[in-house]
Formats: structure tokens, sequence, C-alpha cells
């Protein structure tokens, strides 16, 4: 199986990961509407710029643009995604420390889980229950406050509702994860920024220009573009739950410079939460999922190589890879090992 989806979503978490103390700081001196705002605006300016630095006449099309048909998906991320959650995230914040919220993200793996198998029936073998087990206890153990040996309400329940859109964000944005990533981001950056923005207007929020502007936009350009990027690549090659569960890495990488850029330390439990996290990653790239399954006939448009056993058609002239265009699958059936990708979205018993 390809193990590009793999790296696609270490880095993607890498980078939302650093998000939370990074947010945390800022919101210090940004209303949490407006900095909502600034860092999905500056997710949009980012790949804006990212975009005209390499765009080329002459280049060869290699991704899918959205479609009206995507705009039902679209819109619903956009909402749940780019709108609630970061602005639920940022209240968050500023009630609990920049550790507590980095860990507390570990919900969204299991929030995007949980809605893939409940709604959108995707499969989950036992490796991969373990491993969600593995990562959702790390998550218990790191969220733990040791000093003050309690839970506030309104923080936490912020962040969970924030974690839980998220989860919807990722189930809905996967039915278009075959389309060019960087319009997605774009879009979305665009729309749910300036949202944000005007609510926060609305508010009688004013805006002081000055440094931390400039730092949000440049912290939503890396965490929220170019990670959204490449968690919209993984979603192509592992589906909701996988990506979900290997997205849980990105608490762990806040909460680590929490610890080193907020001064956050808790002592011990980091240790087992560490070996658990490693034991969740572990679980799920030894995962062998394979039986015989069908393809219906269909014709359709996204970015593909010829490496695999599902692309075997011709060809006019001879191009590099990947590419894109339209292309057929005849009815198939076979049996090899596999992840819930473009492909294989069928249903299991």
């Amino acid at each position: 199986m390809d193990k590009r989806p793999i790296l696609f979503i270490m880095v993607s978490a890498i980078l939302f990961g650093l998000s939370a103390p990074l947010s945390k700081l800022l919101v210090k001196d940004i209303d949490p509407v407006l900095l909502a705002g600034f860092l999905y605006l500056g997710a949009f300016l980012g790949l804006t710029i990212y975009f005209i630095m390499t765009w080329n006449r002459s280049s060869i099309k290699k991704t899918s643009a959205l479609e009206r048909k995507d705009v039902p998906w679209l819109t619903g991320s956009i909402i749940s995604g780019g709108i609630i959650a970061p602005i639920a995230l940022m209240f968050g914040l500023t009630f609990v420390t920049g550790f507590s919220a980095s860990l507390l993200l570990n919900l969204e793996g299991l929030a995007t889980a949980m809605i893939a198998i409940l709604i959108f029936k995707e499969n989950a073998g036992r490796r991969l229950w373990i491993a969600l087990l593995c990562m959702t206890i790390a998550g218990v153990f790191l969220s733990w406050d040791t000093n003050q040996g309690r839970f506030e309400i309104a923080g936490p329940l912020l962040i969970v509702i924030a974690m839980i859109c998220w989860g919807i964000d990722n189930n809905l944005t996967r039915n278009i994860s075959d389309k060019d990533p960087a319009q997605i981001v774009m879009i979305k950056g665009l729309v749910a920024g300036s949202i944000s923005i005007l609510i926060a207007f609305s508010m009688g929020t004013r805006i002081t220009w000055n440094f931390n502007i400039a730092f949000a936009l440049v912290v939503g350009a890396f965490s929220y573009g170019i990670s959204i990027v490449f968690f919209i690549k993984a979603l192509q090659g592992l589906g909701s739950f996988r990506t979900g569960a290997f997205f849980s890495l990105g608490p762990f990488i806040g909460a680590i410079v929490s610890i080193i850029l907020l001064q956050e330390w808790i002592g011990w439990i980091l240790l087992p939460a560490t070996f658990l996290m490693i034991m969740g990653v572990w679980l799920i790239i030894g995962e062998k999922h394979g039986h015989f399954h069908s393809h219906e006939k269909i014709m359709h448009t996204h970015e593909h190589t010829h490496r695999d056993m599902h692309h075997d058609h011709e060809h006019l002239e001879d191009g590099p890879e990947p590419h894109t265009h339209e292309h057929t699958h005849a009815n198939a059936v076979h049996a090899h090992a596999h992840w819930p990708d473009t492909h294989h979205r069928h249903d299991h018993g």
C-alpha cells in the first residue's frame, strides 16, 4: 500500500499541533473571534502566495477542480470546521492552559473516528480500536492538571465542542478529498476567515494592527493552511478513521511545545502517555486490512498514478505522474490489502 498518506498526515498533525500553544500566546492580546478569523485568513493568504509563486501556464494540471455537486460538502465543512470550531477553540484557550488545550485536541481524532464509523460506515479492525484506545488513554493522562487536581468545565467543554465540529468537518471533507486541496483550503480560509472577522466587528471588536496580527496570519498559513492541504491529501489514501487516528499525534506535539514555550510541565504522566502514543501509531502502521471486494464501473476525475491495480487505463500520450484526467474504472472483484481511500468506500459486514 502507498505510504505517502502517512507522511502527509504526520506533517499535518505536527503543524496543527503547534497551533494551540502559539494561539494561547496570541489570544492574550487578540479577541478570540478575531483571532479565529485571522488564522483562517492566514491560511488563505499563505496558499495564495504559494500558488502565485509556483503557477506555470505550461504546467500539466495535476488536480481536479471543485464542481457544483461539491458545494454542499464544502459549505458544511466551512461552517463546522472553519467558523464554529476555531471560535470555540479560541474561547476555550482563554480558560485553560496551552498544555491542557493541546492535549484536549486529541479528542478530534476520536470524534472523527466515531462519526466515520457510526454514520459513514467505515470499517475498524481490532488493531485500530486498540490504537484508538491507546491514544485516548494517553490524552486522558496528559489532560490531567496535576497542579489543580481537577478540570474547569467551561474551557474543556468549549474545546470538546470544537473537536466535534472538526470531526464533522473531516468527514464532510472526505467526500471532496479527491479534488484540489489547495483550492478547498483557499476557499475555506477566505470565506471562514472573513465571516469570523465580520462577526468580531459586529460585536464591537476593534483591530489593533501590530506584530501579533502578522504572527497570527503566519500561524494560520502553516498550522491551518498547509496542515489542511496535507490532511486532505491523507484522506484520499487513509479514510476518515485512520486519518483521524494519526492526527491524534498533533496534540502530543502541541503539549511538548507548550512545555518548552509556555513552561507548563506536568511531571511523570508524560512518560506513559508517550509510550501509549507510540504504541498507537505502531498498531495503525502495521494494520493489514484485506478481503474480497467489488468495484462498480465508475467514471471520475482525480489525481492518480499507474502504480496500482486500479489505474490500468491507457493514454494517447504518456505524461508525468501523478496526473489528473477523467478516466473509467471497469467492474472488478478482487482481494488485496487496502484502506478506505477514494476507490475503497465499500461497506463491510
